[in-house]
């Protein structure tokens, strides 16, 4: 029994629906003859791979006839042939290619070929180098001419008789003059005047006379110790200079809260140490702080002492400060008063003397 060993080429060829082989579409010159090549072997017309495709007749028209130039955006186009190539029979992406290799894309700019700056760079490296070796040769030769220029050989002195101290050497007695003696004092300073103090003005305003020690010694220890005043080394709060008598300072990191009457808060902060709270006068409130022995009180600008309970009626700090004050002026008056007193005594007591020593001048006379 014989085997099948199946039909030849030349046996296929003449039947009647042999039908060559479709060529792929990188064989035809354009996108556009391949395409039409390939429907006219399929023999169909546009209107029906329209009707396969959903592709408008005049769009695949355009593609057959290369006119790019009527179909719509690179997207829509790109849709449009791969469904074209594959209704008829075309390898898709190789069309898609060819469709791309043919119609670039106008919104990518071009590149540079890789390769050709560097190329440029080699060919003309040899030349940058020799202009730069020329260049610094000539800024080494312009340097080393003016050197050269300027040199001079030695001349003789222009001096037209040397003077005799330097044939002889040292002159007898001559070094004395120029010797240094031992460095002075620097002269006072003349652009600040000296103090002018009128005579018997301090005794008339404090009642001591400043030509007495014993009357100096007197006032200093009659006179009250002097407290400490208060020195901004903080943020200061509440009220100006002028218009408040209780500063509180913390002397370290503490709160402070300030209530009125009616339970507003007047202030509330964290103080640091250093910062300061200025209480406003004729104000009925309440100071409360966490920590009482963290607070100086400066009344009139001296100190008074820490706070001595959480809460204090600022009512009381501020009637404090207004006796100190009128304590303070009743000294000061009290002391004007009997710096007065003794300028009337002392102008007495120059009177009798000289009405005493005319007496005893009349009677000389006499």
């Amino acid at each position: 029994m014989a085997l099948d060993a199946g039909k030849g080429p030349e046996e296929y060829g003449v039947q009647a629906d042999w039908r060559d082989v479709i060529p792929p579409i990188t064989d035809a010159p354009t996108l556009g003859d391949g395409l039409r090549d390939a429907r006219e072997r399929s023999g169909r017309s546009l209107i029906e791979l329209s009707s396969v495709t959903r592709v408008p007749v005049r769009y695949l028209s355009a593609l057959e006839q290369n006119d790019f130039s009527v179909l719509p955006n690179r997207v829509f186009s790109i849709g449009y042939v791969r469904a074209y190539a594959a209704a008829l029979g075309l390898d898709e992406q190789l069309a898609v290619e060819r469709f791309k290799q043919e119609t670039p894309d106008p919104s990518v700019p071009l590149q540079p070929p890789v390769g050709v700056a560097f190329e440029e760079v080699r060919r003309y490296s040899p030349r940058l180098i020799a202009a730069g070796l020329a260049l610094v040769i000539a800024v080494v030769g312009w340097n080393v001419f003016q050197r050269v220029s300027l040199m001079r050989a030695p001349q003789p002195s222009d001096i037209a008789e040397v003077p005799e101290s330097w044939r002889l050497g040292e002159v007898p007695g001559q070094g004395e003059l120029f010797r240094l003696a031992a460095p002075r004092p620097a002269p006072p300073d003349q652009t600040v005047p000296a103090l002018y103090v009128t005579p018997g003005l301090e005794a008339q305003l404090t009642g001591v006379d400043p030509e007495s020690p014993e009357a100096v010694a007197a006032a200093a220890l009659a006179a009250p110790p002097v407290q400490k005043a208060f020195n901004p080394r903080g943020a200061i709060y509440g009220a100006s200079a002028n218009a408040s008598q209780v500063v509180i300072q913390a002397r370290k990191a503490a709160g402070l809260v300030v209530r009125m009457a009616d339970g507003r808060v007047l202030f509330a902060r964290q103080l640091a140490a250093g910062d300061a709270w200025r209480a406003p006068v004729g104000v009925a409130a309440t100071v409360d702080v966490s920590d009482p022995a963290a607070f100086d009180v400066y009344l009139n600008g001296e100190h008074g002492g820490a706070l001595e309970t959480s809460l204090t009626p600022l009512g009381q700090l501020n009637a404090r400060a207004q006796t100190l004050a009128r304590q303070a002026a009743a000294e000061v008056s009290a002391r004007a008063e009997a710096a007065r007193a003794a300028a009337v005594r002392a102008q007495d007591q120059a009177q009798l003397q000289a009405a005493s020593m005319q007496a005893v001048v009349n009677s000389a006379g006499g």
